[in-house]
C-alpha cells in the first residue's frame, strides 16, 4: 500500500502588509547608537509629530527655554547650544557616553512634551521619533556644527530670498551665550569639551 503524500501550504517567504507597521512620523531607522567618549560633543535633531504648533513663536520660545533650565544638566548630559525651528530643534550638547546622552535627552523630551502640550491644549506625543545624533569629532566639524545650528534660520531664510543682515542673531537660539555667563536662568551650561570651549574658534 502507498503512503499517501500529504501537501503543506507554505508560509515562508515575505507576505504584502507584513511585519510592524512604520509609523507616519517615522523619522529615523533603528540603528544601533555609536558609543561616545567624554571629550566629544553631539549635534543631536529633535523633530515634532505633526498636528504640533510651529514652535518658533515666543509663546513657545517661553516654554522651550523653561524646560531647556530643567533639563540642561541631568545624568552627565549637558545643554550647550540650542536653535528652535518650526517643527524640529537643534541642540549641541555634552554627555558621558550613549547612556547619558540617552538618558539626558528623555528627560528632556518628556520636559517639552508636558509644556508643550500644555501650552497647545493637546495631548499625545510631541517628538516624531527617534532623535538623530551626529558625534563632532574635529575641530572643524565642531565649527561646521555651531554655524549650522546657530545660524539655520538665517541660511534658510536667505534661501527664501530674504535679506538678512550680516550680524542678525536668531532670538530663538542660544547664541546670546556665546560670549555671556550660563548662570540663573540660562537655558543652557557652559561648555566643558575643549572642542566646544576653544577647538571650533581654530577652525573658524
Amino acid at each position: 500500500m502507498e503512503q499517501a503524500l500529504l501537501k503543506f501550504k507554505s508560509r515562508g517567504g515575505t507576505r504584502a502588509g507584513a511585519g510592524r507597521k512604520r509609523s507616519k512620523n517615522s523619522g529615523m531607522p533603528h540603528l544601533r547608537r555609536a558609543e561616545i567618549a567624554t571629550r566629544h560633543p553631539v549635534h543631536v535633531t529633535l523633530r515634532v509629530a505633526r498636528g504640533c504648533w510651529n514652535l518658533r513663536s515666543f509663546r513657545a520660545l517661553r516654554v522651550i527655554e523653561a524646560a531647556f533650565h530643567a533639563g540642561r544638566a541631568r545624568f552627565g548630559f549637558r545643554l550647550a547650544h540650542y536653535s528652535i525651528q518650526g517643527n524640529h530643534l537643534h541642540l549641541i550638547v555634552e554627555t558621558e557616553g550613549k547612556q547619558s546622552l540617552a538618558r539626558g535627552l528623555k528627560g528632556l523630551e518628556v520636559r517639552l512634551a508636558r509644556a508643550l502640550n500644555r501650552m497647545m491644549g493637546r495631548t499625545g506625543r510631541v517628538f516624531a521619533d527617534r532623535y538623530h545624533a551626529h558625534i563632532l569629532k574635529t575641530p572643524r566639524e565642531t565649527a561646521r556644527a555651531l554655524r549650522y545650528v546657530l545660524m539655520n534660520f538665517a541660511h534658510h531664510a536667505r534661501t527664501w530670498g530674504e535679506r538678512i543682515s550680516a550680524t542678525f542673531i536668531d532670538p530663538f537660539s542660544s547664541v546670546r551665550y556665546l560670549a555671556s555667563p550660563t548662570e540663573g536662568f540660562a537655558p543652557v551650561t557652559g561648555p566643558l569639551t575643549w572642542l566646544l570651549r576653544f577647538g571650533w574658534q581654530g577652525a573658524g
